[in-house]
């Protein structure tokens, strides 16, 4: 009776922000996303999974992010957030009753207290302050399936050396290994952001890299590093166009262009609900790797803050804070009101609206793979991706949904979850089609990360990736001394730090303009200075104690990826 799976696919990620402020922007991000999303969201696997319910969903996790969860000073950040949430919050219970304000005020402050006090707990001794530690569990119980992501979120396809690119999956797969204990099957690309191979160029005028030639595509990099799948948008499949499929006995590729190739049982449908091999050309010794496809008009329906669920007039609102505390204490009551308007939170009142909100997602999804499969004849794939962060941040009662949802599906007998590599491994897609460049960003092309606003990132990115590789070039690292080592290593991490695709977006969005740009021209620096003293050291010159101080600042300060070789730059 089942007619497909419902691939729930989450993308957790936050830049490097550790030593690199607080609030509003820097390491708050981090510790609001660990209270607010990554544990309620634990608490439902492992809920779900104390009701013998498997959730199956998958989770992506940015080596940035994984670094940033498991660094020793994380700890203390956290529970000294909580703390300070927990005093916020008794506060305002005292300031209310002193105010005469009314008992329901009173109430919420409490209520917010004793939520942060939970998450604390939770933190603490549920999940022993490790969330990595407590993913790796689930995963190692077979409950949900953990993907990688591009190392620092670099956006792939517009970096200018090969050896970048892989750089970003190569450091990804070894820290995957170093948390997770086995290699990834799936990636998140960074903004679902694919480029075929072709003759390419950069956009903007800097040499060599505005110089015409052949690159090769993501999933040949992909198939390189073992990783099986990847997600895109559905345009990206809406655009597509068939290269061949592949032959079982014995296992050989047959192009579209051969006189032995039969279109049956194909039914090429460009539609988000297959499975699809990726190829740049019908080369596909080169490389492939799986598609999942992004259901656009299903995935709207929780995405969409106007028309979607989180616009519910009784979920908390997003953006009205209490002056001193910061808390919310108000209702969505309606999307498009001021927000002097807005009305009292009532946490008892959402129940009911989540478990409507779930029942009729669950009936849409039957629908769509219902009519698929009965139209068809083939095994739905629905996947919808989101970022983690919707869950819980955006839409503080977004995990509940997820409960609800993952639950009536457990009854459902027409459509289930399953992980990634699960559906994945009974697809066993055959046919194999080419893909356009693309993201799942504004107009599906690169307009975001590439544009008037901040196009001179690229500039400096590619001016810093240009001089890294001819001091390598120069000065060999086989030869270099622990630190000659150290100092290339560190510049290493800076340039991956201003790969990071969180630059330009925040930029583009003018959310934290400021900080990014800060961010950006701070790595820039520590970049191009570690460079100079790395050029000294081969040299022979030797480095002063305020230049050793320097680095070893920084060391401290971007203490990211122990485990990062010189080597992994190599292509």
């Amino acid at each position: 009776m089942q007619s497909g799976s419902f691939v729930l696919i989450l993308h957790t990620h936050l830049p490097w922000v550790l030593h690199h402020g607080n609030w509003p922007h820097g390491v708050d991000w981090l510790t609001e996303a660990v209270a607010e999303c990554y544990i309620p969201l634990l608490n439902v696997f492992n809920d779900l999974l104390n009701e013998n319910i498997y959730p199956k969903v998958t989770i992506d996790i940015s080596p940035v992010l994984c670094e940033q969860l498991e660094h020793k000073d994380f700890d203390k950040i956290f529970e000294d957030y909580c703390l300070e949430k927990i005093k916020a919050a008794r506060k305002d219970a005292e300031d209310f009753k002193k105010w005469g304000w009314d008992t329901h005020s009173i109430y919420l402050a409490n209520w917010w207290a004793q939520w942060y006090e939970a998450r604390l707990d939770d933190y603490k001794n549920k999940y022993g302050k490790t969330v990595i530690g407590a993913l790796k569990k689930l995963q190692d119980e077979g409950a949900i399936e953990i993907m990688t992501c591009g190392a620092t979120h670099g956006y792939l396809p517009l970096l200018g050396f090969d050896r970048s690119i892989n750089l970003q999956i190569e450091a990804a797969v070894n820290n995957y290994k170093k948390h997770f204990g086995r290699e990834p099957r799936g990636i998140w690309l960074p903004e679902c952001a694919y480029r075929p191979s072709y003759e390419w160029k950069s956009y903007v005028p800097v040499a060599p890299f505005n110089q015409q030639h052949l690159r090769p595509g993501i999933e040949q990099f992909l198939s390189r590093h073992n990783i099986k799948y990847f997600v895109i948008d559905q345009k990206l499949i809406e655009n597509s166009y068939p290269i061949g499929k592949f032959q079982a006995n014995p296992e050989h590729f047959i192009p579209v262009q051969s006189p032995a190739f039969i279109p049956e049982p194909w039914n090429f449908d460009k539609s988000p609900l297959r499975l699809y091999e990726v190829s740049s050309s019908e080369k596909v010794e080169y490389g492939t790797a799986v598609c999942f496809t992004r259901h656009r008009d299903i995935a709207m329906q929780v995405w969409s803050g106007e028309v979607g669920y989180p616009g519910e007039p009784d979920y908390l609102d997003f953006h009205k804070r209490h002056l001193g505390s910061m808390l919310r204490y108000w209702r969505v009551t309606d999307v498009k009101a001021d927000m002097q308007y807005k009305a009292q939170y009532h946490p008892d009142w959402v129940w009911k609206k989540l478990d409507l909100q779930a029942n009729h997602f669950i009936h849409n999804m039957e629908n769509t793979t219902n009519y698929y499969y009965n139209k068809t004849g083939k095994f739905a794939t629905l996947c919808v991706p989101f970022d983690t962060e919707l869950f819980g941040h955006w839409w503080f009662e977004g995990p509940e949904f997820i409960r609800y949802v993952l639950r009536g599906l457990n009854h459902s007998p027409w459509l289930k979850p399953a992980t990634a590599s699960e559906q994945l491994f009974k697809i066993q897609p055959k046919e194999v089609i080419g893909l356009p460049e693309g993201s799942w960003g504004v107009n599906n092309n690169h307009d975001v990360w590439s544009n008037s606003e901040n196009v001179w990132t690229w500039q400096n990115i590619y001016d810093n990736e240009l001089r890294l590789k001819n001091i390598f070039d120069k000065y060999p690292i086989s030869n270099y001394s622990p630190l000659q080592k150290r100092i290339g290593l560190q510049a290493l991490r800076e340039l991956m730090l201003l790969h990071s695709s969180d630059w330009q977006f925040l930029i583009y969005t003018k959310s934290a303009k400021d900080y990014a740009e800060s961010r950006f021209f701070f790595h820039n620096s520590d970049f191009n200075r570690l460079c100079d003293l790395l050029e000294r050291a081969c040299e022979h010159t030797e480095l002063s104690s305020e230049e050793i101080n320097y680095l070893e600042e920084v060391e401290k300060r971007n203490s990211i990826f122990p485990e990062l070789e010189l080597e992994w730059w190599n292509w």
